[in-house]
Protein backbone atom coordinates (compact mmCIF):
# COMPACT_ATOMS: atom_id res chain seq x y z
CA UNK A 1 0.00 0.00 0.00
CA UNK A 2 2.82 2.39 0.79
CA UNK A 3 4.55 1.92 -2.60
CA UNK A 4 1.26 2.25 -4.20
CA UNK A 5 0.89 5.86 -2.40
CA UNK A 6 4.39 6.09 -3.58
CA UNK A 7 3.62 5.54 -7.06
CA UNK A 8 0.60 7.90 -6.51
CA UNK A 9 2.27 10.77 -5.46
CA UNK A 10 4.96 10.62 -7.30
CA UNK A 11 4.27 9.41 -11.13
CA UNK A 12 8.19 9.21 -12.11
CA UNK A 13 8.56 7.09 -9.23
CA UNK A 14 6.16 4.96 -11.19
CA UNK A 15 7.53 4.97 -14.52
CA UNK A 16 11.52 5.17 -13.47
CA UNK A 17 10.02 1.74 -11.44
CA UNK A 18 8.70 0.24 -14.35
CA UNK A 19 11.70 1.10 -16.38
CA UNK A 20 13.98 -0.73 -14.20
CA UNK A 21 12.06 -3.45 -13.50
CA UNK A 22 11.73 -3.81 -17.20
CA UNK A 23 15.44 -3.84 -17.63
CA UNK A 24 15.68 -6.61 -15.39
CA UNK A 25 13.15 -8.55 -17.60
CA UNK A 26 14.86 -7.52 -20.86
CA UNK A 27 17.80 -9.38 -19.75
CA UNK A 28 16.07 -12.48 -18.91
CA UNK A 29 14.46 -12.07 -22.32
CA UNK A 30 17.89 -12.58 -23.73
CA UNK A 31 18.23 -15.56 -22.50
CA UNK A 32 14.64 -17.12 -23.60
CA UNK A 33 15.52 -15.78 -27.08
CA UNK A 34 18.64 -17.48 -26.68
CA UNK A 35 17.81 -20.55 -25.03
CA UNK A 36 14.27 -21.65 -25.71
CA UNK A 37 14.77 -22.55 -29.55
CA UNK A 38 17.84 -25.00 -29.09
CA UNK A 39 15.74 -26.23 -26.21
CA UNK A 40 13.10 -27.18 -28.33
CA UNK A 41 15.30 -27.69 -31.60
CA UNK A 42 17.95 -29.51 -30.14
CA UNK A 43 16.70 -31.61 -27.07
CA UNK A 44 19.32 -33.82 -27.33
CA UNK A 45 21.31 -30.79 -25.40
CA UNK A 46 19.40 -32.12 -22.76
CA UNK A 47 20.39 -35.86 -22.71
CA UNK A 48 21.60 -36.08 -19.49
CA UNK A 49 22.94 -34.37 -16.30
CA UNK A 50 26.24 -33.25 -17.47
CA UNK A 51 24.73 -31.54 -20.44
CA UNK A 52 21.71 -29.60 -19.10
CA UNK A 53 20.91 -27.13 -20.95
CA UNK A 54 17.98 -25.44 -20.15
CA UNK A 55 16.96 -21.48 -19.17
CA UNK A 56 18.94 -21.93 -15.80
CA UNK A 57 21.63 -24.29 -16.59
CA UNK A 58 24.15 -23.74 -17.42
CA UNK A 59 25.24 -19.84 -15.79
CA UNK A 60 25.82 -17.44 -18.09
CA UNK A 61 28.93 -17.52 -19.91
CA UNK A 62 30.88 -16.51 -23.09
CA UNK A 63 30.19 -17.81 -26.02
CA UNK A 64 33.67 -17.83 -27.15
CA UNK A 65 35.63 -18.61 -24.28
CA UNK A 66 33.05 -20.30 -21.81
CA UNK A 67 34.10 -18.55 -19.08
CA UNK A 68 31.34 -17.82 -16.59
CA UNK A 69 30.29 -14.28 -16.61
CA UNK A 70 30.23 -12.75 -12.93
CA UNK A 71 27.16 -11.22 -11.71
CA UNK A 72 28.87 -7.76 -11.91
CA UNK A 73 29.72 -8.01 -15.07
CA UNK A 74 26.13 -8.71 -15.93
CA UNK A 75 24.08 -5.83 -15.14
CA UNK A 76 21.85 -4.95 -17.57
CA UNK A 77 23.33 -2.50 -20.12
CA UNK A 78 25.53 -0.67 -17.43
CA UNK A 79 28.11 -3.59 -17.53
CA UNK A 80 28.55 -3.05 -21.77
CA UNK A 81 29.05 0.09 -21.45
CA UNK A 82 31.41 -0.28 -18.55
CA UNK A 83 32.80 -3.45 -20.31
CA UNK A 84 33.18 -1.43 -23.28
CA UNK A 85 30.96 -4.33 -25.53
CA UNK A 86 33.86 -6.98 -24.81
CA UNK A 87 34.13 -10.07 -22.69
CA UNK A 88 36.19 -9.36 -19.56
CA UNK A 89 38.60 -12.53 -20.00
CA UNK A 90 39.05 -12.76 -23.77
CA UNK A 91 37.76 -9.01 -24.98
CA UNK A 92 35.81 -10.77 -27.35
CA UNK A 93 33.03 -8.19 -28.69
CA UNK A 94 29.96 -8.75 -26.95
CA UNK A 95 26.63 -8.98 -29.71
CA UNK A 96 25.00 -5.02 -29.85
CA UNK A 97 21.60 -7.03 -29.30
CA UNK A 98 21.42 -7.76 -25.83
CA UNK A 99 21.96 -4.12 -24.37
CA UNK A 100 19.35 -2.83 -27.55
CA UNK A 101 16.77 -5.49 -26.21
CA UNK A 102 16.96 -4.59 -22.43
CA UNK A 103 17.09 -1.40 -23.69
CA UNK A 104 14.17 -2.06 -26.21
CA UNK A 105 12.17 -3.91 -23.25
CA UNK A 106 13.00 -0.75 -20.51
CA UNK A 107 10.98 2.26 -23.35
CA UNK A 108 8.32 -0.29 -23.88
CA UNK A 109 7.67 -1.28 -20.43
CA UNK A 110 8.10 2.80 -19.68
CA UNK A 111 5.11 3.19 -22.76
CA UNK A 112 2.83 0.41 -21.04
CA UNK A 113 3.22 1.64 -17.59
CA UNK A 114 2.51 5.61 -18.90
CA UNK A 115 -0.49 4.42 -21.20
CA UNK A 116 -2.25 2.34 -18.31
CA UNK A 117 -1.48 4.10 -15.49
CA UNK A 118 -1.41 2.23 -11.65
CA UNK A 119 -3.72 -0.67 -12.58
CA UNK A 120 -3.86 -4.32 -13.15
CA UNK A 121 -4.51 -3.60 -16.61
CA UNK A 122 -0.07 -2.77 -16.92
CA UNK A 123 0.85 -5.62 -15.22
CA UNK A 124 -0.87 -7.21 -17.42
CA UNK A 125 0.04 -5.59 -20.54
CA UNK A 126 3.65 -5.56 -19.42
CA UNK A 127 3.69 -9.14 -19.58
CA UNK A 128 1.87 -9.33 -23.02
CA UNK A 129 4.71 -6.92 -24.02
CA UNK A 130 7.40 -8.96 -22.98
CA UNK A 131 6.59 -12.49 -24.71
CA UNK A 132 5.84 -10.16 -27.72
CA UNK A 133 9.60 -9.27 -28.00
CA UNK A 134 10.76 -12.74 -27.33
CA UNK A 135 8.49 -13.51 -30.09
CA UNK A 136 9.84 -11.02 -32.09
CA UNK A 137 13.35 -12.09 -31.57
CA UNK A 138 13.05 -16.02 -32.13
CA UNK A 139 10.78 -15.48 -35.18
CA UNK A 140 13.66 -13.65 -36.99
CA UNK A 141 16.21 -15.53 -35.90
CA UNK A 142 14.89 -19.12 -36.24
CA UNK A 143 11.38 -18.95 -38.14
CA UNK A 144 9.47 -20.17 -35.47
CA UNK A 145 7.00 -18.97 -32.97
CA UNK A 146 6.64 -21.48 -30.23
CA UNK A 147 3.64 -23.21 -29.16
CA UNK A 148 5.71 -23.59 -25.31
CA UNK A 149 4.65 -19.49 -25.48
CA UNK A 150 1.74 -18.44 -28.33
CA UNK A 151 -0.62 -21.37 -26.17
CA UNK A 152 0.18 -20.35 -22.79
CA UNK A 153 -0.69 -16.59 -23.49
CA UNK A 154 -3.51 -17.15 -25.67
CA UNK A 155 -5.44 -18.76 -22.29
CA UNK A 156 -3.22 -15.80 -20.14
CA UNK A 157 -5.78 -13.22 -22.41
CA UNK A 158 -9.05 -15.67 -21.95
CA UNK A 159 -8.35 -15.54 -18.39
CA UNK A 160 -7.33 -11.87 -18.01
CA UNK A 161 -10.11 -10.63 -19.97
CA UNK A 162 -12.77 -13.09 -17.98
CA UNK A 163 -13.04 -9.81 -15.60
CA UNK A 164 -13.23 -7.68 -18.80
CA UNK A 165 -10.16 -6.13 -18.00
CA UNK A 166 -9.21 -4.97 -21.79
CA UNK A 167 -12.59 -6.47 -23.33
CA UNK A 168 -15.40 -8.54 -22.61
CA UNK A 169 -15.20 -12.16 -22.32
CA UNK A 170 -17.30 -13.27 -25.63
CA UNK A 171 -14.91 -10.64 -27.83
CA UNK A 172 -12.09 -12.56 -26.20
CA UNK A 173 -13.10 -15.61 -27.02
CA UNK A 174 -14.29 -14.58 -30.81
CA UNK A 175 -11.00 -12.62 -30.89
CA UNK A 176 -8.89 -16.27 -30.67
CA UNK A 177 -11.69 -18.15 -32.99
CA UNK A 178 -11.40 -15.14 -35.49
CA UNK A 179 -7.76 -14.91 -35.10
CA UNK A 180 -6.94 -18.49 -36.13
CA UNK A 181 -9.59 -18.72 -38.95
CA UNK A 182 -8.56 -15.52 -40.53
CA UNK A 183 -4.99 -16.82 -41.35
CA UNK A 184 -5.96 -19.90 -41.51
CA UNK A 185 -8.38 -19.38 -44.07
CA UNK A 186 -5.67 -17.10 -46.04
CA UNK A 187 -3.45 -19.69 -45.91
CA UNK A 188 -5.29 -22.37 -47.39
CA UNK A 189 -6.29 -19.91 -50.24
CA UNK A 190 -2.99 -18.51 -51.07
CA UNK A 191 -1.89 -22.41 -51.33
CA UNK A 192 -4.69 -23.32 -53.38
CA UNK A 193 -4.32 -20.25 -56.21
CA UNK A 194 -0.46 -20.54 -55.90
CA UNK A 195 0.69 -24.10 -54.97
CA UNK A 196 2.84 -22.15 -52.23
CA UNK A 197 2.63 -21.92 -48.54
CA UNK A 198 2.82 -18.27 -47.72
CA UNK A 199 2.08 -17.86 -43.60
CA UNK A 200 2.93 -20.59 -41.12
CA UNK A 201 0.94 -22.54 -38.75
CA UNK A 202 2.67 -19.88 -35.92
CA UNK A 203 1.31 -17.19 -37.34
CA UNK A 204 -2.38 -18.73 -36.95
CA UNK A 205 -1.47 -19.38 -33.32
CA UNK A 206 -0.01 -15.72 -32.64
CA UNK A 207 -3.35 -14.04 -34.21
CA UNK A 208 -5.60 -16.29 -32.34
CA UNK A 209 -3.32 -14.98 -28.87
CA UNK A 210 -3.75 -11.49 -29.76
CA UNK A 211 -7.16 -12.03 -30.53
CA UNK A 212 -7.85 -13.52 -27.15
CA UNK A 213 -6.20 -10.43 -25.24
CA UNK A 214 -7.40 -7.75 -27.51
CA UNK A 215 -10.95 -8.61 -28.93
CA UNK A 216 -12.40 -9.43 -32.73
CA UNK A 217 -12.90 -5.90 -33.14
CA UNK A 218 -8.75 -5.85 -33.04
CA UNK A 219 -8.16 -7.77 -35.55
CA UNK A 220 -8.83 -5.28 -38.40
CA UNK A 221 -6.14 -2.96 -37.18
CA UNK A 222 -3.29 -5.82 -36.73
CA UNK A 223 -3.82 -6.86 -39.98
CA UNK A 224 -3.54 -3.92 -41.50
CA UNK A 225 -0.58 -2.69 -39.31
CA UNK A 226 1.79 -6.28 -39.68
CA UNK A 227 0.64 -6.17 -43.76
CA UNK A 228 1.81 -2.42 -44.75
CA UNK A 229 5.13 -2.91 -42.35
CA UNK A 230 5.48 -6.28 -43.96
CA UNK A 231 4.87 -4.77 -47.55
CA UNK A 232 7.48 -1.91 -46.79
CA UNK A 233 10.17 -4.43 -45.41
CA UNK A 234 9.74 -6.76 -48.10
CA UNK A 235 9.92 -4.15 -50.64
CA UNK A 236 13.38 -2.66 -49.38
CA UNK A 237 15.00 -5.68 -48.88
CA UNK A 238 14.27 -6.41 -52.33
CA UNK A 239 15.38 -3.01 -53.72
CA UNK A 240 18.30 -2.03 -51.32
CA UNK A 241 19.50 -5.56 -50.39
CA UNK A 242 18.44 -7.30 -53.69
CA UNK A 243 17.01 -10.05 -51.51
CA UNK A 244 15.45 -13.03 -53.21
CA UNK A 245 11.43 -12.45 -53.29
CA UNK A 246 11.15 -15.76 -53.09
CA UNK A 247 12.60 -15.86 -50.15
CA UNK A 248 10.24 -16.03 -46.85
CA UNK A 249 10.37 -13.40 -44.43
CA UNK A 250 8.67 -13.77 -41.21
CA UNK A 251 5.60 -12.46 -40.61
CA UNK A 252 5.49 -12.38 -36.47
CA UNK A 253 7.90 -9.32 -35.73
CA UNK A 254 4.34 -7.88 -37.83
CA UNK A 255 2.28 -9.18 -35.86
CA UNK A 256 3.87 -8.50 -33.02
CA UNK A 257 4.13 -4.78 -33.69
CA UNK A 258 0.62 -4.75 -35.23
CA UNK A 259 -0.75 -6.46 -31.60
CA UNK A 260 1.35 -3.75 -29.45
CA UNK A 261 0.28 -0.77 -31.20
CA UNK A 262 -3.62 -2.31 -31.15
CA UNK A 263 -2.89 -2.75 -27.54
CA UNK A 264 -2.55 1.32 -27.08
CA UNK A 265 -3.30 2.64 -29.78
CA UNK A 266 -6.10 0.42 -31.55
CA UNK A 267 -9.13 2.32 -31.05
CA UNK A 268 -7.35 5.60 -33.11
CA UNK A 269 -5.99 3.61 -35.61
CA UNK A 270 -9.63 2.24 -36.36
CA UNK A 271 -11.24 5.61 -36.28
CA UNK A 272 -8.79 7.05 -37.81
CA UNK A 273 -8.58 4.46 -41.21
CA UNK A 274 -12.33 4.18 -40.99
CA UNK A 275 -12.35 8.22 -41.78
CA UNK A 276 -9.85 7.93 -44.35
CA UNK A 277 -12.12 5.23 -46.39
CA UNK A 278 -15.07 7.10 -45.78
CA UNK A 279 -13.30 10.00 -48.01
Amino acid sequence: MVTLQLFHDYRWFFLFSAGFFGLLVGSFLNVVILRLPKMLLSPELDNSLHNTFNLQFPASHCPECLHPISWFHNIPLLSFVWLKGQCYHCQEKISLRYPLIELLTLILSVIVANHFDISAATLAALLFTWQLIVLTFIDIDYTILPDQITLPFLWLGLLVNSCSLFITPIEAILGAAFGYLVLWSIYWIFKWVTNKEGIGYGDFKLLAMLGAWLGYQSLLSIILISSLLGAIVGISLILLYGRDKNLPIPFGPFLAIGGFTTLLWGEKFNQWYFTLVAL
